[in-house]
């Protein structure tokens, strides 16, 4: 695993004027523990989704989705079901130990987000007034929200159309529920199958463009003082923007060095759920770090550090308040699943703290 880089910029500058507190995760629950209260709010959801889905819809076209009661609207791509090599070879330049060994990955079809998540479509939720009024607003209302930050959470890098960052993946499952209750659509964060895949496009280079990291420029935001609005570069053959670069981006696995060991020579949609509140895989590269980060094979791990120079004690379960480039995109998939499953993809077993 390579080491997290360190942001260069303004907001650096104000971390470093915090008061640095040492953390200790602390361990989950049990993963067979359900909250009985969360379990009953997942399925008043799910017969929503259930009731408004299109029994003849297919992963085929792209659309646009609005959320209710506003004006903001985000992009979703189709990505092909089909099969893949995950990882990359022990000759790629840079490659880390634990992006091998490869292993062949197959996966159903499914809608992933055009763009990282703005703070267009997350400060809705951060800040969000639903009323209960109907019954996809009162499922929405019911869903636990960001506390108010102490601190500017784009640290003065930009909000209209830029990328949210510096959520902890419990919020930005959070946001996930939430978003599926707004609209209707069940969504969640990709696997990290689902998000090698799409960002590898087809491709089984470094990049999705090629192995030459000279042309990265083109694709993706690196090796620079603060993040980009999201769809500044160009994107992938699927009509990805920024899968290289910009932010780092959430997925529902459990981050394991030796993950594909697991996996064996193939594997259908595998997913790691986590037993532990760190780490989480985290992909794609972000604005401070060098090229070899932003590979479609790198990978990283989440840690307790960025809660580092959070002010609150105890640390905010809402907030990475030392980690001003991680954020993330959504994924929708086809099939709606059971509510159980449904929960542990909303909870991933790690609520308490990640």
């Amino acid at each position: 695993m390579k080491p997290v880089s360190c942001p260069r910029s303004a907001a650096a500058r104000f971390f470093l004027s915090l008061l640095v507190v040492t953390l200790t995760a602390r361990a989950a629950p049990d993963e067979s523990e359900i909250d009985g209260k969360e379990l009953a709010l997942v399925r008043q959801i799910r017969e929503r989704l259930i009731g408004g889905a299109l029994k003849t819809e297919t992963v085929a076209q792209p659309y646009v989705e609005t959320i209710p009661g506003t004006a903001v609207s985000f992009s979703l791509a189709p990505v092909p079901a089909g099969a893949f090599t995950i990882g990359s070879p022990d000759t790629e330049k840079n490659r880390a130990p634990d992006e091998g060994p490869q292993a062949k990955v197959s996966l159903p079809a499914f809608w992933i987000g055009k763009y990282e998540v703005t703070w267009n479509e997350y400060e809705i939720f951060m800040f969000a007034s639903d009323k209960a009024d109907d019954a996809g607003k009162k499922d929405a209302a019911a869903v636990s929200h960001p506390t108010k930050p102490y601190v500017e959470m784009s640290f003065g890098m930009g909000r209209e159309g830029f990328p949210a960052i510096s959520m902890t993946h419990h919020a930005a499952s959070r946001y996930c529920q939430w978003l599926s209750a707004k609209t209707g659509r069940f969504y969640r964060l990709p696997t990290e199958a689902e998000w090698e895949y799409a960002a590898r496009a087809g491709t089984t280079t470094a990049y999705s463009f090629g192995d030459d990291p000279a042309q990265l420029a083109g694709y993706g935001v690196f090796h620079a003082d603060k993040y980009a609005k999201v769809g500044s570069k160009k994107p992938n053959v699927w009509g990805l923007f920024d899968m290289h670069g910009n932010v780092s981006e959430w997925t529902l696995d459990h981050y394991e060095p030796d993950a594909y060991t697991r996996l064996g020579k193939s594997a259908t949609a595998p997913w790691a759920r986590s037993a532990q509140p760190y780490p989480h895989s985290v992909r794609g590269g972000n604005w401070s770090d060098p090229p070899e980060l932003l590979r479609s094979a790198a990978r990283r791990g989440s840690s307790p550090d960025w809660k580092m120079l959070d002010p609150q004690l105890p640390k905010s379960i809402w907030y990475h308040t030392s980690a001003p480039w991680i954020g993330f995109r959504v994924v929708r998939q086809l099939e709606i699943p059971s509510a159980e499953e449904m929960y542990r993809l909303w909870n991933n077993g790690v609520a308490l703290d990640n």
